[in-house]
């Protein structure tokens, strides 16, 4: 099992599933990182490049997903809840494209919105890779212990 996640092979498969759990598609990629550097084949940074490469990717098939939705008036735009969030808080917004349930749909809304690709690439690469990194850190116990 470990052949996965060594070498080269290794970091296709974490590309591979980074991005897949950033589209639309049931997934995860944590427990392949997890794997990955527990497993110390390919340096951590390497590591969690390659995943935030392929993560980031996949946000961006949902940022272009949602360009294709027809561009509804601003005023039916306004009346769903995440694009409001969305519309508050602006680009920020995106660097929660990491979490569960609602990263996927930012992504998408963002690009129903027709916000800027540039800047949505960007922050999205930013709160993907800031995830891994603190995944990792954690893996490797550089975080001293919680209190709860």
């Amino acid at each position: 099992m470990t052949e996965f996640f060594s070498g080269d092979a290794g970091l296709w498969v974490l590309f591979t599933t980074g991005f897949l759990s950033a589209t639309l598609l049931p997934g995860g990629s944590e427990a392949n990182l997890i794997a990955a550097v527990k497993l110390g084949d390919n340096p951590i940074w390497q590591i969690v490049a390659v995943v935030a490469i392929g993560n980031t990717l996949g946000g961006l098939t949902n940022y272009w997903l949602g360009l294709l939705l027809p561009d509804k008036t601003s005023e039916q735009k306004q009346s769903h809840k995440a694009l409001l969030w969305l519309k508050k808080y602006g680009y920020w917004s995106l660097l929660l494209s990491w979490m569960p349930i609602i990263g996927d749909p930012l992504c998408l809304a963002a690009g129903w919105l027709r916000m800027r690709f540039g800047w949505c690439a960007v922050v999205i690469f930013i709160g993907k890779t800031l995830r891994y990194i603190a995944l990792a850190a954690i893996v490797l116990g550089l975080f001293p212990s919680l209190p709860f």
